[in-house]
């Protein structure tokens, strides 16, 4: 992938603030948690617990680093996973106090009233900013949350302009933002992390090895960051997606304002065609059988 092309999917200006000390990085204990059936009525026995499968992970790499997933093996079938970033960090309250919106509600409605499945890789911050929408989602067994770290900041430098975390606090930033994620109320959320930029190199990977994530990039960039063309950005990503492969969008309105209308286009070509929407949980469990 070209420069210019990651480049066109970086939500560039976003910061934060990082912990001082790594800690070991957990998703929120609801991942793979047994829950009480919904279909208990109140009052009654309780029935027996559904235990939710624990999503696919990739096996480490050499030395123990952070696996890292692009997409389904090529030539399998006809399935491909849409993401969207909602990125949003600490220094952008004072923005969005004063009515910039770092959400997209309407491309969530629009998602849902298509039935497509999908992944969000929210910020921490972006989960604090908007508690009630990170639990919808996180309760829609239509989504999935996965971590986008808290701060938006860099795991390799130099990544477009944005500061950089430390390395000693690269797995606390994870952990802040799987923190607000349960604080949110949020239970569908899987072990994946996007890098920042989609910035990353050996030291990242070992940096995060005690997490126990598997790190998720894409092979097709939608070019929806700062576009202002729904139809372009619809082409773009039906002229790339082949079976396999997972696009990277972006659920923040006021650095993502087509996007809403970009997936109205795409979905219904990509089904003409005879695909079938999924999770980066289904589309990994694919890799991992292959």
């Amino acid at each position: 992938m070209s420069a210019l092309a990651l480049l066109s999917a970086v939500l560039v200006g976003c910061g934060g603030g990082t912990a001082d000390t790594a800690a070991p990085v957990r998703p929120a204990a609801s991942a793979s948690e047994a829950a009480p059936s919904a279909s208990a009525s109140a009052g009654a026995a309780p029935g027996p617990a559904t235990v939710r499968k624990a999503p696919p992970t990739l096996a480490p790499g050499p030395g123990g680093l952070t696996p890292v997933f692009e997409r389904a093996p090529k030539g399998g079938e006809k399935v491909v996973a849409l993401t969207f970033d909602a990125d949003m960090t600490a220094d952008q309250g004072a923005r969005a106090a004063g009515g910039e919106r770092f959400d997209n509600p309407q491309l969530i409605q629009t998602l849902r009233r298509l039935k497509v499945d999908s992944t969000v890789f929210m910020t921490g911050r972006w989960a604090e900013e908007y508690p009630d929408q990170a639990r919808s989602i996180g309760n829609d067994p239509r989504f999935e949350i996965a971590n986008h770290s808290y701060s938006h900041h860099a795991f390799a430098s130099p990544c477009y302009g944005l500061p950089a975390v430390e390395r000693t606090a690269m797995a606390a930033d994870v952990q802040r933002a799987f923190d607000a994620f349960r604080d949110a109320g949020a239970r569908n959320v899987v072990p994946y992390f996007r890098f920042p930029g989609g910035c990353y190199d050996d030291a990242a990977l070992r940096a995060l090895a005690p997490a126990k994530v598997t790190a998720v990039q894409w092979d097709v960039v939608s070019g929806d960051a700062f576009a202002k063309d729904g139809h372009a950005v619809a082409r773009q990503v039906l002229d790339g997606v082949k079976p396999g492969s997972l696009v990277v969008m972006h659920c923040t309105r006021s650095a993502a304002p087509v996007t809403e209308q970009a997936v109205r286009t795409i979905v219904p070509e990509l089904r003409a065609r005879g695909y079938r929407f999924v999770k980066v949980s289904e589309l990994m469990a694919l890799k991992s059988t292959a």
